[in-house]
Protein backbone atom coordinates (compact mmCIF):
# COMPACT_ATOMS: atom_id res chain seq x y z
CA UNK A 1 0.00 0.00 0.00
CA UNK A 2 2.88 2.37 0.75
CA UNK A 3 4.34 1.89 -2.73
CA UNK A 4 0.88 2.42 -4.29
CA UNK A 5 0.37 5.63 -2.34
CA UNK A 6 3.74 7.01 -3.37
CA UNK A 7 3.07 6.05 -6.99
CA UNK A 8 -0.29 7.84 -7.04
CA UNK A 9 1.25 10.94 -5.46
CA UNK A 10 4.05 11.01 -8.03
CA UNK A 11 1.58 10.57 -10.90
CA UNK A 12 -0.55 13.43 -9.59
CA UNK A 13 2.51 15.64 -9.33
CA UNK A 14 3.54 14.71 -12.87
CA UNK A 15 0.12 15.68 -14.20
CA UNK A 16 0.36 19.11 -12.58
CA UNK A 17 3.85 19.74 -13.93
CA UNK A 18 2.83 18.57 -17.41
CA UNK A 19 -0.15 20.93 -17.36
CA UNK A 20 2.20 23.78 -16.51
CA UNK A 21 4.52 22.92 -19.39
CA UNK A 22 7.30 21.41 -17.27
CA UNK A 23 9.63 18.51 -18.04
CA UNK A 24 8.24 15.01 -17.43
CA UNK A 25 10.84 12.25 -16.88
CA UNK A 26 9.79 8.59 -16.88
CA UNK A 27 11.65 5.82 -15.06
CA UNK A 28 10.62 2.18 -15.49
CA UNK A 29 11.99 -1.26 -14.68
CA UNK A 30 13.34 -3.27 -11.77
CA UNK A 31 10.82 -4.04 -9.02
CA UNK A 32 13.78 -4.25 -6.65
CA UNK A 33 14.49 -0.58 -7.36
CA UNK A 34 10.94 0.84 -7.31
CA UNK A 35 11.06 2.14 -3.73
CA UNK A 36 14.52 3.61 -4.26
CA UNK A 37 13.52 5.20 -7.56
CA UNK A 38 10.41 6.73 -6.04
CA UNK A 39 12.36 8.17 -3.13
CA UNK A 40 14.88 9.69 -5.53
CA UNK A 41 11.98 11.18 -7.48
CA UNK A 42 10.40 12.68 -4.36
CA UNK A 43 13.62 14.29 -3.16
CA UNK A 44 14.64 15.57 -6.59
CA UNK A 45 11.23 17.13 -7.27
CA UNK A 46 11.30 18.97 -3.93
CA UNK A 47 14.25 20.99 -5.24
CA UNK A 48 13.24 21.07 -8.92
CA UNK A 49 9.60 22.15 -9.07
CA UNK A 50 9.53 22.33 -12.86
CA UNK A 51 10.35 18.64 -13.28
CA UNK A 52 8.07 15.65 -12.72
CA UNK A 53 9.63 12.20 -12.32
CA UNK A 54 7.33 9.19 -12.74
CA UNK A 55 8.64 5.83 -11.48
CA UNK A 56 7.03 2.45 -12.21
CA UNK A 57 8.18 -1.16 -11.95
CA UNK A 58 7.44 -4.27 -13.96
CA UNK A 59 10.88 -5.87 -13.90
CA UNK A 60 14.30 -5.09 -15.39
CA UNK A 61 13.40 -6.67 -18.72
CA UNK A 62 10.22 -4.61 -18.95
CA UNK A 63 12.12 -1.40 -18.27
CA UNK A 64 14.80 -2.22 -20.83
CA UNK A 65 12.14 -3.05 -23.43
CA UNK A 66 10.49 0.30 -22.74
CA UNK A 67 13.82 2.07 -23.24
CA UNK A 68 14.33 0.27 -26.55
CA UNK A 69 10.82 1.20 -27.67
CA UNK A 70 11.19 4.81 -26.57
CA UNK A 71 8.46 4.75 -23.92
CA UNK A 72 10.71 5.56 -20.96
CA UNK A 73 13.62 7.93 -20.41
CA UNK A 74 15.41 5.71 -17.90
CA UNK A 75 15.43 1.93 -17.48
CA UNK A 76 16.12 0.74 -13.95
CA UNK A 77 17.78 -2.68 -13.95
CA UNK A 78 19.21 -5.05 -11.38
CA UNK A 79 21.26 -6.74 -14.11
CA UNK A 80 23.50 -5.76 -17.01
CA UNK A 81 21.85 -5.11 -20.36
CA UNK A 82 22.44 -7.93 -22.83
CA UNK A 83 24.36 -7.35 -26.06
CA UNK A 84 21.22 -8.20 -28.04
CA UNK A 85 19.25 -5.55 -26.13
CA UNK A 86 21.91 -2.93 -26.81
CA UNK A 87 21.89 -3.86 -30.49
CA UNK A 88 18.10 -3.57 -30.57
CA UNK A 89 18.27 -0.12 -29.00
CA UNK A 90 20.80 0.97 -31.62
CA UNK A 91 18.66 -0.43 -34.43
CA UNK A 92 15.36 1.05 -33.29
CA UNK A 93 16.48 4.41 -31.93
CA UNK A 94 19.85 4.97 -33.57
CA UNK A 95 21.50 5.54 -30.20
CA UNK A 96 24.14 3.76 -28.17
CA UNK A 97 23.32 2.45 -24.71
CA UNK A 98 24.67 4.35 -21.73
CA UNK A 99 24.50 2.51 -18.42
CA UNK A 100 25.86 3.44 -15.00
CA UNK A 101 25.79 1.81 -11.56
CA UNK A 102 23.69 3.93 -9.19
CA UNK A 103 23.64 1.77 -6.05
CA UNK A 104 24.67 -1.58 -4.60
CA UNK A 105 22.35 -4.29 -3.32
CA UNK A 106 22.87 -7.51 -1.46
CA UNK A 107 20.47 -10.23 -2.56
CA UNK A 108 18.90 -11.58 0.62
CA UNK A 109 17.53 -15.07 1.16
CA UNK A 110 14.30 -15.03 3.17
CA UNK A 111 12.67 -17.66 5.35
CA UNK A 112 9.80 -17.49 7.83
CA UNK A 113 10.85 -16.08 11.20
CA UNK A 114 9.95 -19.38 12.90
CA UNK A 115 12.23 -21.43 10.64
CA UNK A 116 15.14 -22.76 12.77
CA UNK A 117 17.60 -22.65 9.84
CA UNK A 118 19.87 -19.61 10.12
CA UNK A 119 22.43 -20.14 7.36
CA UNK A 120 22.95 -21.88 4.02
CA UNK A 121 25.87 -22.30 1.63
CA UNK A 122 25.66 -21.31 -2.02
CA UNK A 123 25.72 -25.03 -2.88
CA UNK A 124 22.76 -25.68 -0.58
CA UNK A 125 20.84 -22.78 -2.11
CA UNK A 126 21.51 -24.17 -5.56
CA UNK A 127 20.34 -27.60 -4.42
CA UNK A 128 17.15 -26.16 -2.95
CA UNK A 129 16.22 -24.13 -6.02
CA UNK A 130 17.14 -26.86 -8.53
CA UNK A 131 15.26 -29.57 -6.60
CA UNK A 132 18.08 -31.80 -5.36
CA UNK A 133 17.34 -30.65 -1.80
CA UNK A 134 13.61 -30.88 -1.10
CA UNK A 135 13.27 -31.14 2.69
CA UNK A 136 14.38 -28.70 5.38
CA UNK A 137 15.83 -31.61 7.38
CA UNK A 138 18.54 -31.94 4.70
CA UNK A 139 19.95 -28.55 5.75
CA UNK A 140 19.46 -28.77 9.51
CA UNK A 141 15.80 -27.81 9.72
CA UNK A 142 12.53 -29.54 10.50
CA UNK A 143 11.25 -32.56 8.58
CA UNK A 144 9.13 -30.49 6.22
CA UNK A 145 8.95 -30.05 2.47
CA UNK A 146 10.63 -26.88 1.19
CA UNK A 147 8.27 -24.50 -0.63
CA UNK A 148 10.06 -22.41 -3.25
CA UNK A 149 9.14 -18.83 -4.08
CA UNK A 150 10.81 -17.15 -7.04
CA UNK A 151 10.49 -14.22 -9.45
CA UNK A 152 9.23 -14.01 -13.03
CA UNK A 153 11.83 -14.56 -15.75
CA UNK A 154 11.72 -10.90 -16.88
CA UNK A 155 13.17 -9.93 -13.50
CA UNK A 156 16.83 -8.99 -13.16
CA UNK A 157 16.71 -10.54 -9.69
CA UNK A 158 15.62 -13.85 -11.24
CA UNK A 159 18.43 -13.65 -13.81
CA UNK A 160 21.10 -12.72 -11.27
CA UNK A 161 20.09 -15.51 -8.87
CA UNK A 162 20.06 -18.04 -11.71
CA UNK A 163 23.50 -17.02 -12.94
CA UNK A 164 25.33 -16.51 -9.65
CA UNK A 165 23.62 -19.02 -7.34
CA UNK A 166 22.19 -21.71 -9.63
CA UNK A 167 25.21 -21.42 -11.96
CA UNK A 168 22.75 -21.18 -14.87
CA UNK A 169 20.96 -24.41 -13.97
CA UNK A 170 17.17 -24.38 -14.34
CA UNK A 171 14.87 -23.52 -11.46
CA UNK A 172 12.92 -26.52 -10.15
CA UNK A 173 9.47 -26.58 -11.80
CA UNK A 174 7.61 -26.39 -8.47
CA UNK A 175 9.01 -22.92 -7.73
CA UNK A 176 6.08 -20.52 -7.46
CA UNK A 177 6.64 -17.49 -9.68
CA UNK A 178 5.58 -14.18 -8.15
CA UNK A 179 5.36 -10.75 -9.79
CA UNK A 180 7.61 -8.78 -7.45
CA UNK A 181 9.90 -8.92 -4.43
CA UNK A 182 7.13 -7.59 -2.18
CA UNK A 183 4.97 -10.55 -3.24
CA UNK A 184 7.79 -12.97 -2.39
CA UNK A 185 8.15 -11.38 1.05
CA UNK A 186 4.41 -11.63 1.65
CA UNK A 187 4.31 -15.30 0.65
CA UNK A 188 7.27 -16.30 2.82
CA UNK A 189 5.90 -14.38 5.81
CA UNK A 190 2.80 -16.61 5.68
CA UNK A 191 4.54 -19.93 5.00
CA UNK A 192 6.72 -21.57 7.68
CA UNK A 193 8.12 -23.94 5.01
CA UNK A 194 8.83 -21.23 2.45
CA UNK A 195 12.04 -19.73 1.10
CA UNK A 196 12.47 -16.74 -1.19
CA UNK A 197 15.05 -14.22 -2.37
CA UNK A 198 15.19 -10.54 -3.23
CA UNK A 199 16.63 -7.16 -2.34
CA UNK A 200 17.73 -6.57 1.23
CA UNK A 201 15.76 -3.35 1.56
CA UNK A 202 12.54 -5.30 1.02
CA UNK A 203 13.34 -7.85 3.68
CA UNK A 204 12.52 -6.02 6.89
CA UNK A 205 10.37 -8.18 9.14
CA UNK A 206 11.52 -11.33 7.35
CA UNK A 207 14.35 -13.48 8.64
CA UNK A 208 17.45 -13.15 6.46
CA UNK A 209 19.71 -16.18 6.25
CA UNK A 210 23.46 -15.88 6.55
CA UNK A 211 25.15 -17.18 3.40
CA UNK A 212 28.41 -19.14 3.05
CA UNK A 213 30.48 -19.11 -0.11
CA UNK A 214 31.35 -22.77 0.57
CA UNK A 215 31.42 -25.21 3.47
CA UNK A 216 34.81 -23.93 4.66
CA UNK A 217 33.84 -20.25 4.61
CA UNK A 218 32.10 -18.31 7.40
CA UNK A 219 28.40 -17.56 7.10
CA UNK A 220 28.01 -13.87 6.29
CA UNK A 221 25.06 -11.61 7.04
CA UNK A 222 23.82 -9.31 4.24
CA UNK A 223 24.84 -6.20 6.20
CA UNK A 224 26.17 -2.96 4.70
CA UNK A 225 29.78 -3.42 5.75
CA UNK A 226 29.87 -7.01 4.48
CA UNK A 227 28.34 -6.08 1.12
CA UNK A 228 30.59 -3.05 0.54
CA UNK A 229 33.71 -5.00 1.49
CA UNK A 230 32.80 -7.85 -0.85
CA UNK A 231 32.42 -10.40 1.95
CA UNK A 232 28.76 -11.20 1.34
CA UNK A 233 28.66 -13.67 -1.58
CA UNK A 234 25.41 -12.50 -3.23
CA UNK A 235 25.73 -8.80 -4.02
CA UNK A 236 25.26 -6.76 -7.19
CA UNK A 237 25.16 -3.32 -8.74
CA UNK A 238 21.86 -1.62 -9.55
CA UNK A 239 21.85 0.31 -12.85
CA UNK A 240 20.26 3.17 -14.72
CA UNK A 241 20.25 2.87 -18.52
CA UNK A 242 19.76 5.62 -21.09
CA UNK A 243 19.39 5.84 -24.87
CA UNK A 244 22.46 7.92 -25.63
CA UNK A 245 24.00 10.63 -23.47
CA UNK A 246 21.39 12.26 -21.21
CA UNK A 247 21.01 16.03 -21.48
CA UNK A 248 19.12 18.84 -19.79
CA UNK A 249 16.92 17.92 -16.82
CA UNK A 250 17.49 14.21 -17.47
CA UNK A 251 21.25 14.67 -17.05
CA UNK A 252 20.67 16.84 -13.99
CA UNK A 253 18.61 14.08 -12.34
CA UNK A 254 21.14 11.38 -13.20
CA UNK A 255 24.09 13.41 -11.93
CA UNK A 256 22.22 14.21 -8.70
CA UNK A 257 21.51 10.51 -8.10
CA UNK A 258 25.23 9.62 -8.10
CA UNK A 259 26.26 12.74 -6.14
CA UNK A 260 26.42 12.61 -2.30
CA UNK A 261 22.84 13.86 -1.82
CA UNK A 262 21.40 11.17 -4.07
CA UNK A 263 23.61 8.50 -2.55
CA UNK A 264 22.41 9.45 0.92
CA UNK A 265 18.90 8.56 -0.25
CA UNK A 266 20.25 5.12 -1.24
CA UNK A 267 21.40 4.54 2.32
CA UNK A 268 18.20 5.90 3.87
CA UNK A 269 16.08 3.50 1.81
CA UNK A 270 18.17 0.52 2.93
CA UNK A 271 20.45 -0.12 -0.04
CA UNK A 272 24.16 0.66 -0.19
CA UNK A 273 25.82 3.73 -1.73
CA UNK A 274 28.49 3.41 -4.38
CA UNK A 275 32.06 3.58 -3.16
CA UNK A 276 34.07 6.65 -4.15
CA UNK A 277 35.71 5.07 -7.18
CA UNK A 278 32.44 3.80 -8.64
CA UNK A 279 30.56 7.00 -7.86
CA UNK A 280 33.15 9.20 -9.57
CA UNK A 281 33.19 6.85 -12.58
CA UNK A 282 29.39 7.01 -12.89
CA UNK A 283 29.42 10.81 -12.59
CA UNK A 284 32.06 11.08 -15.31
CA UNK A 285 30.05 8.88 -17.71
CA UNK A 286 27.01 11.07 -17.10
CA UNK A 287 28.97 14.20 -17.94
CA UNK A 288 29.25 15.34 -14.33
CA UNK A 289 33.05 15.16 -14.25
CA UNK A 290 34.99 14.51 -11.07
CA UNK A 291 33.91 17.52 -9.08
CA UNK A 292 34.51 17.83 -5.37
CA UNK A 293 30.83 17.10 -4.83
CA UNK A 294 31.07 13.88 -6.77
CA UNK A 295 34.17 12.82 -4.88
CA UNK A 296 32.95 13.44 -1.34
CA UNK A 297 31.76 10.35 0.47
CA UNK A 298 28.29 9.72 1.85
CA UNK A 299 28.14 7.85 5.13
CA UNK A 300 28.88 4.16 4.82
CA UNK A 301 30.90 4.32 1.60
CA UNK A 302 34.29 2.67 1.37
Amino acid sequence: MQVLGVTLALLAGAAIVAAQGGRNITVKGSDTMVILGQRWAEEFMKKNSGVAVQVTGGGSGVGIAALINGTTDIAEASRLMKDAEKASLKEKRGKDTLGVPVAVDGLAVYVHEQNPVNELSLAQLKGIYTGTIKNWSQVGGRDERIILYSRENSSGTYAYFKEHVLENADYYPTAQTLPGTAAVINAVSKDTRGIGYGGIAYGKGIKHLRVKKDDKSPAIEPAMENVLQGKYPISRYLYWYFAGQPAGELAKLAQWVVAPEGQKVVENVGYYPLNEKDRVASAAKLGGGTTAAAKSKPAGSK
